[in-house]
C-alpha cells in the first residue's frame, strides 16, 4: 500500500483495544478509503457490506433495495435469511446472528457507503443507535469493531460524526481520508512502472489532484498528454462521465451544487458569498451556508477570511483539481481526439497553467514550511486582497498565499508556473513590492515580510533575484 502509514497502524490497533470500537472513515470519491480498510484488516471481516448507489434503482424501492442488498450480505456471512427484510431493526437483527456465531476473537463489521443505505424515512441511522447502544457495547465480549465508510462527506459528518441523537459521542475514532500528496503519486507511478518526470508528475496533479483512482488509470508506455487524451477526449474515454458521476453519488439532488461549482470555477481568486447567490440564483439563506459547508467538507472549495478582516468577509474558492480542469477544457472538447496533445503552448493552456499551480501549491503547505526550514514553527495559512483606495494610499492588490508565523514572520508567497528557471523582473519586482506595500498600511502589520517565490524550476540568477528572501522549487513540493 502507498502512503497510509498512519491510518494503516491506526486501524491495526484496534485489534488490540479491550473495549468496543466505532470508526467512521471518510473523504471524498476515489480517494481509497475502502481499499485502506480490506488492506489494513487483510480482508478478514466478520461481515461486509456495501450499500448500492440509488441512483441505479428505480425511484420507491429505493430502501427494499437496499434491505434486499443486506440480507445477501448477511447469507454471504453465514446468516441464513428465510423471509425478506422489511425494516433497518430486522436488518441488524441478522447482523447480531452473525457476530455471535463468529469464531474470530474480534469481530471486525465493515459498512460501507453507509450513506447511500440511508434512503428517505428509512430508520437507518435509529436502527444503527439501538444496535451500537443497545447491544454492541453491552456486550460482555467486549470484541465488536464497527467500521463505518461514506463518500458523502457531508452525511456522515451529520449523522455519524457530529450525530446529535443517540450517536452523539459515540465514535471512538475517525479517518477523513487526504488525496496523495505529489510523493505519494511518485511511488505509486512507480510501483505500476509508469515512467514520467517529476515535471510531467507535476502536470498531472495539476490535472488530476491526489485522487489515487484517477492516478491508477494511467498506462504505461504511453506520454501524459496520450494518458490524458485516453482518459478525457477520446470516445468512450473513462473519465469523461466523472463529473455528473461525482456529485451524483455525493448528493440526492446535485442540481444547486453544480450551480456553486460553476459559479467558483469562473472566477480565478475567491468569491464572496452574495457574489454566489446572484451568479447561481439562489437564495442567502441557511440552505446556502449548508450547502457551501457540505462542498467545503468534501474537499471541493475552501472557504478563507482574508488576513485582517471578519467572518462577514470571508471568499470561497475552488480548489478541486479535476474539477477545474473539467470545466476549463473537458465540458468544452469532448470526443476532439487527440485535443490534449495538439495544445501545447496555447493561451489556454498557460492561463490555467498559473491557477493550476496555484491550487498543487496550496495543497503542499507542509512541504512548503518544510522547505523554508519553518515545519515545527506555528503557521496560520491565509491569503489576502484589496480593492484600490486613493485615500489610503492602496493600488489594489491580490496575495493568493500568506504564511503568518508566530516568530513574528510574515511569507508573502508568489506563485509562478514555468517551463523553465523563472526570470524575476523589473515589473515582477514592482508588482510585489506594491502589493507587500499595500498589505503593511491596511493591516497595520509588525510582522517582518518575506518575499517568497515558489515556482517549478527556481529562478534564473539575475540583479532581481535578490529581491527574494526564499525560493521554493517543484522539487521541494515532492518532499
Amino acid at each position: 500500500m502507498i502512503g497510509r502509514v498512519q491510518e494503516k497502524q491506526y486501524l491495526r490497533s484496534l485489534l488490540l483495544e479491550e473495549e468496543p470500537q466505532f470508526i467512521a472513515v471518510y473523504g471524498r470519491r476515489r480517494i481509497g478509503k475502502t481499499y485502506l480498510v480490506r488492506e489494513s484488516f487483510g480482508y478478514a471481516f466478520a461481515f461486509q457490506h456495501t450499500g448500492i448507489s440509488n441512483a441505479s434503482i428505480k425511484k420507491g424501492t429505493q430502501k427494499q433495495a437496499q434491505l434486499d442488498k443486506f440480507a445477501e450480505s448477511l447469507k454471504e456471512a453465514g446468516c441464513p435469511v428465510d423471509r425478506k427484510l422489511k425494516s433497518w431493526e430486522e436488518a441488524f437483527a441478522g447482523l447480531k446472528e452473525v457476530i455471535r456465531h463468529s469464531g474470530q476473537e474480534k469481530k471486525v463489521i465493515f459498512i460501507d457507503e453507509l450513506s447511500w443505505m440511508d434512503t428517505k424515512d428509512s430508520g437507518l441511522v435509529s436502527a444503527l443507535e439501538s444496535f451500537w447502544n443497545g447491544w454492541a457495547t453491552a456486550r460482555k465480549e467486549k470484541d465488536v469493531i464497527l467500521i463505518v465508510c461514506a463518500s458523502a462527506t457531508y452525511w456522515i459528518l451529520d449523522n455519524i460524526v457530529n450525530a446529535r441523537g443517540g450517536l452523539h459521542n459515540r465514535l471512538t475514532g475517525k479517518i477523513h481520508l487526504q488525496p496523495f500528496c505529489l510523493r505519494e503519486c511518485e511511488e505509486y507511478l512507480a510501483s505500476r512502472n509508469v515512467l514520467m518526470n517529476r515535471h510531467q508528475m507535476l502536470q498531472c496533479y495539476m490535472i488530476l489532484g491526489g485522487v489515487p483512482y484517477y492516478w491508477s488509470l494511467l498506462k504505461k508506455g504511453r506520454s501524459l498528454p496520450q494518458n490524458i487524451d485516453d482518459l478525457f477526449f477520446r470516445e468512450g474515454a473513462l473519465l469523461q462521465d466523472e463529473y455528473d458521476n461525482l456529485y451524483k453519488a455525493l448528493f440526492q439532488k446535485p442540481g444547486q451544487y453544480l450551480k456553486i461549482i460553476e459559479a467558483l470555477s469562473m472566477a480565478d481568486q475567491g468569491v464572496r458569498r452574495e457574489e454566489i447567490c446572484q451568479k447561481t440564483g439562489i437564495a442567502p439563506s441557511g440552505d446556502l451556508s449548508k450547502k457551501l459547508s457540505e462542498l467545503e467538507n468534501c474537499g471541493f472549495i475552501r472557504k478563507y477570511v482574508p488576513f485582517g478582516y471578519k467572518e462577514r468577509n470571508c471568499l470561497y474558492q475552488l480548489i478541486d483539481n479535476y474539477t477545474l480542469f473539467y470545466h476549463k477544457f473537458v465540458k468544452k472538447h469532448l470526443y476532439e481526439e487527440g485535443f490534449w496533445t495538439h495544445l501545447a503552448a496555447s493561451p489556454s493552456l498557460h492561463a490555467w497553467s498559473g491557477l493550476a499551480f496555484e491550487k498543487v501549491c496550496l495543497e503542499h503547505i507542509p512541504q512548503i514550511k518544510a522547505a523554508l526550514g519553518v515545519a515545527g514553527v506555528q503557521t496560520q495559512t491565509n491569503a489576502w486582497r484589496c480593492e484600490a483606495d486613493a485615500e489610503a494610499g492602496v493600488q489594489g492588490s491580490q496575495i493568493d498565499l500568506l504564511l503568518v508565523r508566530k516568530d513574528q514572520v510574515i511569507n508573502i508567497c508568489e506563485m509562478k508556473y514555468a517551463e523553465a528557471e523563472y526570470p524575476v523582473g523589473a515589473e515582477f519586482v514592482r508588482a510585489m513590492r506594491r502589493k507587500m506595500s499595500d498589505f503593511r498600511i491596511l493591516t497595520k502589520t509588525r510582522h517582518a515580510l518575506h518575499l517568497t517565490l515558489i515556482t517549478t524550476y527556481g529562478v534564473a540568477a539575475n540583479a532581481y533575484a535578490g529581491e527574494l528572501q526564499a525560493v521554493i522549487t517543484a522539487e521541494d513540493l515532492f518532499k
